[in-house]
């Protein structure tokens, strides 16, 4: 199911965001300034890519305030504006039940669009192993 969901999201529209986020990831990365924000618009390249099967998650190891530093630039610079379009889309596709399973979706890419940094885009088949093991 995720295969087919997949296919039909690159067919319909998902080609082409993951064209713009990857050519705005590399136009980034070209300054030294913007490689960080480059770096994470080019994870999401590859999250509206093929996101069926994939699940956003808080990275384990923390780098203190500086993810929430980097996040806070990246709102005020234009990450609220790119969620917002995605929920908004998201609320579209989820008026039909057909659209459900795409709204989804873009509620997902909503989600790590907002705050980038600290976050990372794994397989859904992956489950998070325990941090202690039991005795």
């Amino acid at each position: 199911m995720k295969l087919l969901g997949n296919i039909i999201w690159l067919l319909f529209g998902g080609l082409f965001l993951a064209m713009g986020y990857l050519f705005s990831g590399l136009l980034l990365c070209i300054t030294i300034i913007g490689i960080p924000f480059g770096w994470q618009i080019l994870k999401l390249s590859g999250l509206a890519l093929w996101p069926f099967g994939k699940e956003v998650r808080n990275k384990e190891q923390s780098t203190g305030c500086l993810n929430t530093g980097m996040n806070l630039i990246w709102i005020l610079i234009g990450g609220i504006w790119l969620a917002l379009t995605h929920a908004i889309i998201g609320v579209i596709f989820c008026i039909t039940i057909v659209g459900i399973p795409f709204g989804k979706q873009h509620f997902k890419l909503a989600s790590i669009i907002l705050t980038p940094f600290g976050r990372e885009v794994v397989s859904s088949s992956i489950k998070k192993a325990d941090a202690v093991p039991e005795v």
